[in-house]
């Protein structure tokens, strides 16, 4: 038996309260362009009874972002046990500018954006969208050398946090390079 040879993600899909309004946040606020709608009131892999509508959107280089919306299913929420802050949905952006520029625009939408942060080897912006789902905007600042090394290290930090769940000291130049620029 072999792995299979994975050619990419063809969509990731998230649940929304209102298709119409999701498809519009995206188109408005992350310049998405809405691709396809599915709507059935069976679920094709299981038949159950459980209508949908299913929307993508084209979040660039090939990636699709997909959302269901379910009307008969209880309100949706997020995990309780997770921090806000961890799940979330990150598109890459060319440049800081065009991250500044994101930020301005999600701002005038009236959105609460936190950032820029300084990751060492990207800088990010982060907001809610109007399901919950927390949404980032990155950019890239990191060298080529700077990644080697944290490629590099990776496997040896993962090790270590295996055994110790505490946060290995391999890349803390990234962090220190965070806080020297701020």
């Amino acid at each position: 038996m072999t792995a299979p040879k994975i050619q990419g993600i063809h969509h990731v899909a998230y649940r929304c309260k209102d298709a119409k309004e999701t498809v519009d946040f995206y188109k408005r606020v992350m310049g998405m362009d809405f691709q396809l709608a599915f709507a059935e009131n069976e679920v094709p892999s299981t038949g159950a009874y459980d209508p949908y509508m299913h929307v993508f959107l084209d979040a660039g280089g090939g990636n699709i972002l997909a959302f269901f919306e379910l009307p008969e299913q209880p309100d949706m929420d997020r995990d309780q046990n997770t921090p806000a802050w961890v799940q979330h949905i990150a598109f890459k952006l060319g440049s800081l500018e065009e991250l500044m520029a994101a930020k301005a625009n999600a701002e005038a939408e009236g959105l609460e954006v936190i950032g820029p942060t300084h990751h060492g080897i990207f800088k990010s912006i982060y907001f809610f969208d109007p399901n919950g789902h927390r949404l980032e905007l990155t950019c890239d600042i990191g060298t080529d050398e700077e990644m080697a090394e944290l490629r590099r290290v990776a496997p040896d930090m993962l090790e270590e946090w295996s055994r110790t769940k505490k946060a290995p000291q391999h890349a803390a130049w990234l962090h220190a390079k965070a806080r020297d620029e701020y």
